[in-house]
């Protein structure tokens, strides 16, 4: 057994025969414990408690060495008596300093990549004793590692249900270059609430390298505009209650909880100008968050609004105000844009079911609605929206990236076809 320990012996032993122990100048309290070396020394603790710091070492010299360690350490400041391993103090940080103090997507987050990387890697090393070479050697094999297989994600699934790993077809679900950073970046945010708690000295994730990893590809990961018009073009034709937002999504490049936390008083048709600052969310099992704040601050913006998106906007007006008049009473009042049949906020899960089904009957490839923000430079070309307009839609900080998106023209008839989308949004209702 080496390094220190967190249980000290009930009481200190005496010298074999009941003699009363001798000891070299220095050592202090230094005694036989359990066929190896124990010492003791009185230390503060981070919380102002007078304690018993217990360590142990094979040797007298090793315990030795230990002893005058933790007196030096003793003199210099703090010093914990006990040291959780890396699995307990996350959960504890996770618990007592994220959770409570910030965003709720912040911590589902971090709790994510704890529980997924961080705890299966090295939950069981001591914090104190977690070295760069445990932090290098964990990192170096996510990579290679099925995150399917190690997570047992399809094992977890029905049996009749289970495709891949749990069938002994193992799909290399490996780690993304993204995901080493966040899990590492996650312990490096716990180790250094660590030292501000003075429970270690340094934080060692902050001292190892990213390991090369493959930059992963999605098959269809993005419409083409051609293909982003025809599902505009379905959508519209079948007085889809959404398609508003899939024209927020798509042509001004918001996130589905901006759009599902947009109010009618952010909607500016006077000044053609669209204010970003709420998003819906849930997170976990919780309630609906209808809060105001975006993703960065740099998310949270006014955004002028070309004319297809003006004319969804007005289409989306008229469908609300029908499916109040059928409401009648039971019509919850909000602000919000984009509401269920009877005005409650709409579930977001429902909407990625909802996107899914028009895809499919759009004759579209199927791709995730996150996806579609990768078209919306090509659709601002298509509709011959102004390079400066487009400059402030895409949130570029130089004209220079958005002319590398403007050169490249889409075909004229795809050019046209987009232009029409709005045209019979702006004729009265029937």
């Amino acid at each position: 057994m080496t390094a220190t320990a967190t249980a000290a012996p009930a009481d200190e032993p005496e010298e074999s025969g009941g003699r009363k122990r001798t000891r070299a100048n220095g050592e202090g309290s230094i005694f036989p414990y359990k066929g190896k070396w124990a010492a003791v020394v009185w230390v503060t603790t981070p919380t102002g408690e007078r304690r018993r710091k217990w360590v142990y070492g094979r040797t007298r010299e090793e315990t030795h060495d230990k002893y005058v360690h933790a007196l030096a350490a003793a003199k210099n400041g703090p010093v914990p008596t006990t040291t959780p391993n890396v699995a307990q103090y996350l959960t504890r940080w996770l618990e007592e300093s994220i959770k409570p103090n910030r965003e709720p997507t912040t911590w589902r987050y971090y709790d994510l990549m704890a529980r997924a990387y961080v705890t299966p890697g090295l939950g069981k090393k001591r914090l104190a004793k977690l070295t760069v070479r445990d932090v290098q050697t964990w990192l170096n094999g996510l990579p290679g590692k099925c995150q399917c297989c190690a997570q047992k994600k399809d094992e977890q699934r029905l049996a009749e249900r289970r495709r891949c790993c749990a069938a002994g077809d193992c799909c290399e679900d490996y780690a993304s270059r993204n995901t080493i950073r966040a899990a590492r970046d996650t312990l490096r945010a716990a180790l250094t609430h660590a030292m501000a708690e003075e429970l270690i000295t340094r934080n060692v994730a902050m001292l190892v390298k990213l390991p090369t990893a493959r930059k992963r590809t999605r098959k269809g990961e993005s419409w083409t505009v051609e293909e982003a018009r025809r599902f505009l073009v379905f959508s519209r034709d079948w007085n889809d209650d959404l398609y508003a937002l899939w024209v927020l999504i798509l042509v001004l490049g918001l996130r589905k909880g901006e759009a599902l936390g947009l109010r009618w008083t952010d909607v500016d048709f006077d000044e053609g100008a669209l204010n970003v600052a709420w998003q819906l969310q849930r997170v976990g099992a919780g309630p609906l968050l209808h809060k105001e704040r975006t993703k960065t601050d740099g998310s949270t913006d006014t955004l002028p609004l070309p004319e297809v998106v003006t004319a969804a906007l007005r289409m989306r007006q008229r469908q609300q105000d029908q499916a109040r008049r059928i409401a009648g009473k039971g019509w919850r009042k909000s602000d919000l844009v984009f509401t269920t049949r009877t005005g409650g906020p709409i579930e977001p899960s429902n909407v990625n079911r909802a996107f899914t089904a028009r895809s499919l009957r759009a004759k579209v490839k199927r791709i995730r609605v996150h996806d579609t923000r990768h078209t919306c430079g090509s659709l601002l070309v298509a509709l011959d929206v102004h390079p400066r307009v487009a400059m402030q839609i895409l949130r570029h900080s130089k004209i220079s990236i958005t002319m590398e998106i403007y050169s490249e023209v889409p075909p004229e008839e795809t050019r046209k076809a987009l232009k029409q989308l709005g045209d019979f949004l702006e004729k009265p209702a029937d």
